[in-house]
């Protein structure tokens, strides 16, 4: 197995990039879910409420920086807000965030038709994995809804892709096409290994660095919203919840936590070898 493609997403909701490689860091990849949404009351705003925000894109830039880019208008570069005085936010495991300037509320709420703010996770900040999604003691996470490195399978996808046509024609349905990985936002896609083979790792070396497997993914209503028009559907959950539910969820992708302490300067690259058991 390998990698065959890697993507960050610095603002939590908001497109991501695509990598040739990535620093690996205690909470994933370097820049990775580091800033999020939230209201003027500090609840967090995601792509489920606010299918907008997966209409706009932020690129990773020096310094934990990035930079605001939609389609027609004016980027906007926003730097760490690292002197701002703490804000209360509403993400488990952690309380309070810096929050960016008017510039970036601005940008963000006129392109999404509400109130909101950009937050910075601040380096200092230590949010843990939760004890009831596989997080072990000394474990930290990003804004990442439960583990640091998110991973799919090309195997995986093909599959579901088959489903989802018999699903189609079963229903006497026009057959949609095939669905890529940015429905599920991996940080990290792999390539060879049976279909679902990840569910069952336990852990998994990515060309330097060894992850523990932290949990499976449960999938929620963002990836029913279609990435060109922004309007959400029944599919992939309704054929999900036919092959892959359990616990009263559907699941793709695992989450992965990696193995502390990192050596210095480890990264992960595209076509790095994956060795899982």
């Amino acid at each position: 197995m390998a990698v065959s493609a890697l993507t960050a997403y610095p603002v939590k909701s908001l497109g991501g990039v695509a990598l040739a490689e990535a620093v690996v860091e205690e909470r994933g990849l370097r820049g990775d879910r580091r800033w999020a949404v939230v209201d003027p009351e500090g609840t967090k705003v995601t792509a489920r409420e606010e299918h907008a925000l997966l209409g706009l894109r932020a690129e990773p830039l020096d310094g934990g920086a990035v930079r605001l880019v939609a389609p027609g208008g004016d980027p906007l570069v926003v730097e760490p807000p690292r002197d701002a005085e703490p804000v209360t936010v509403s993400f488990s495991g952690q309380d309070w965030a810096r929050p960016a300037g008017d510039a970036a509320a601005e940008w963000l709420s006129t392109r999404v038709g509400r109130p909101l703010r950009l937050v910075w996770q601040d380096d200092a900040t230590v949010r843990p994995v939760r004890a009831e999604m596989g997080g072990a003691e000394g474990d930290r996470n990003s804004l990442s809804d439960a583990a640091p490195l998110h991973v799919t399978s090309e195997s995986s996808l093909s599959r579901l892709n088959d489903w989802l046509l018999e699903t189609a024609l079963e229903r006497g349905e026009q057959p949609a096409d095939p669905l890529g990985h940015e429905r599920f936002r991996p940080n990290v896609v792999i390539d060879g290994g049976e279909p679902f083979a990840e569910d069952a790792w336990r852990s998994v070396r990515i060309g330097d660095v060894v992850y523990r497997h932290t949990m499976v993914c449960d999938r929620c209503v963002m990836t029913t919203i279609d990435r060109k028009d922004l309007r959400s559907g029944k599919e992939p959950i309704r054929t999900l919840a036919r092959h892959r539910r359990w616990d009263g969820a559907t699941w793709f992708g695992v989450r992965l936590t990696p193995v502390l302490p990192l050596a210095a300067g480890a990264a992960i690259r595209v076509g790095d070898e994956v060795v899982a058991r």
